[in-house]
């Protein structure tokens, strides 16, 4: 897979934010959309091995539209010039919880993991819930020398604890979360290397995996909403 492509192309996209360029350079962007596409296939594959719970399924079912909603923003370039990928045991819906992939040029790269919306308010309450029962197992994998390492739990969070949960308890600011997540930098000299970058995005989410399963047992009776 050629991802040097992939990062020439979201550049130039970011230069020239326009519809008229967008469309004169079609064949561009379904170039390296494919590449994108075949990183994305080779990772299912490869988070496959260590993850059952992520199956081989249509890489579109994954993937992201570069197209933005900018009715209610200030910003009113028509695209985000990244190409993102979600690959959950469902697919993109954000829960169940997978292993995320931003590829944006400028230092903007990212891989994650975890929850990172916070409008579930089932959601939230669940995980609340299972981490106030099973601080010690939270605790445990938070500190494992690999997770430390290479990642810091995130997300939008209270400034108290909420009432119903004991405000001195072991995990009491994990509790202040509606989110929860990780996120690791990606630059843009290793995601040029395809081979390098596959690589390390394997290591990244195979470290990342108890964080999921803990989240996933946690949501393993949300439902979503239905619109």
């Amino acid at each position: 897979m050629d991802t040097q492509m992939i990062l020439n192309y979201l550049k130039r996209l970011s230069e020239n934010n326009n519809r008229e360029w967008y469309h004169a350079h079609k064949t561009e962007y379904k170039e390296a959309n494919a590449q994108f596409e075949m990183l994305v296939q080779e990772l299912i594959l490869q988070i496959g091995k260590f993850d059952n719970s992520i199956r081989p399924r249509e890489v579109k079912e994954l993937t992201f539209k570069l197209v933005r909603d900018t009715r209610f923003s200030h910003d009113k370039s028509p695209y985000n010039p990244a190409f993102r990928a979600h690959i959950g045991p469902e697919g993109k819906l954000p829960v169940p919880v997978g292993y995320y992939l931003m590829i944006k040029p400028g230092g903007q790269s990212f891989l994650g993991g975890g929850l990172f919306a916070d409008m579930f308010k089932d959601a939230t309450s669940m995980i609340r819930d299972y981490i106030a029962v099973n601080g010690g197992e939270w605790e445990k994998l938070l500190h494992t020398s690999e997770f430390q390492k290479e990642f810091t739990v995130q997300g939008t969070a209270l400034k108290n604890v909420p009432a119903g949960y004991d405000r001195k308890h072991p995990q009491a600011e994990f509790l202040k979360f509606k989110s929860w997540y990780l996120e690791y930098p990606m630059c843009d000299d290793i995601i040029s290397d395809g081979k390098l970058f596959l690589a390390e995005a394997v290591r990244l989410f195979r470290i990342m995996k108890p964080f999921n399963d803990f989240l996933n047992r946690a949501l393993a009776d949300f439902q979503m909403p239905t619109r």
